[in-house]
């Protein structure tokens, strides 16, 4: 469900409220481990965690007027959604998430290629997304987009 906030306070403000503390909660764990160079900014109608122009200036491929995006947290109609591009990108990161997700979580992972979905909210293990939000730094990302689209 795209949102036309134009920021982050106004997105969560809008959310129906059994949706709020949630994505709080995985706004503040994202922002408490994100790592420098990225930042948070409204992105595609979600909360969007991208490297900037300021440090990326080609932006992103599909339309460089906007800055390359890292994660998005977003409320969809059915889950709370987390993209990862990461997780897309690096197989060895993906695997790492599988398994310590299989030992925190007690009920199964549903995934798409980049995309976490959390259907109940009570099964969305704060700390493993703190782990994995720092666990690629922003040159990291530049250097894994620049190798997949400046073949």
């Amino acid at each position: 469900m795209t949102s036309k906030a134009t920021s982050p306070k106004e997105y969560i403000d809008e959310l129906p409220e059994d949706r709020k503390a949630p994505i709080q909660q995985l706004r503040q764990t994202i922002l408490e481990h994100l790592p420098e160079g990225f930042e948070e900014q409204m992105s595609y109608g979600m909360l969007g965690y991208v490297v900037p122009h300021s440090r990326y200036p080609d932006g992103y491929h599909c339309d460089p007027k906007q800055p390359l995006p890292f994660m998005s947290l977003a409320s969809q109609k059915n889950h709370i959604g987390l993209y990862h591009m990461g997780l897309y990108s690096d197989p060895e990161l993906l695997e790492w998430f599988k398994k310590e997700y299989a030992k925190k979580v007690a009920t199964k992972l549903d995934m798409g290629k980049s995309c976490i979905r959390f259907k109940n909210p009570k099964h969305i293990p704060y700390e493993l997304i703190g782990e994995l939000t720092a666990k690629m730094t922003a040159a990291d990302w530049i250097d894994r987009y620049e190798k997949a689209v400046k073949r």
